[in-house]
């Protein structure tokens, strides 16, 4: 059973930085792939990036390439989601999710509640 908290979520303007976290808790981070993914209201759940378990391949959706950094803390039971340059289509509830580099939630066993970014004009 791995639990995962997400924050780091807030309000921030157009072009502005921000850097969520995923904690989670158990013994066996290390062994899980971790990815984010994002939903705004009215669509879908959508990929946003991945990481595998020893941090070696990262995987990215174009709209967030170039902008978007995830890394992980093993040590620290943690994984990061640096966003760079946001833009106001990054607003959504953000979800970190264990088990999967795959760009479908349906990979994906465990899930955190969310962290809300909005980006504003």
């Amino acid at each position: 059973q791995v639990q995962l908290v997400e924050s780091g979520g807030r309000l921030v303007q157009a072009g502005g930085s921000l850097r969520l976290s995923c904690t989670a808790s158990g013994r066996t981070f290390n062994r899980y792939d971790m990815g984010w993914f994002r939903q705004a209201p009215g669509k879908e759940r959508e990929f946003v990036t991945a990481i595998n378990w020893n941090g070696a391949n990262t995987y990215y959706a174009d709209s967030v390439k170039g902008r978007f950094t995830i890394s992980r803390d093993n040590a620290k039971n943690t994984v990061f989601l640096q966003m760079n340059s946001l833009k106001l289509e990054d607003t959504a509830v953000y979800y970190c999710a264990a088990g999967s580099t795959a760009a479908t939630p349906l990979a994906y066993r465990y899930w955190g509640q969310g962290t809300q970014v909005t980006v504003s004009s």
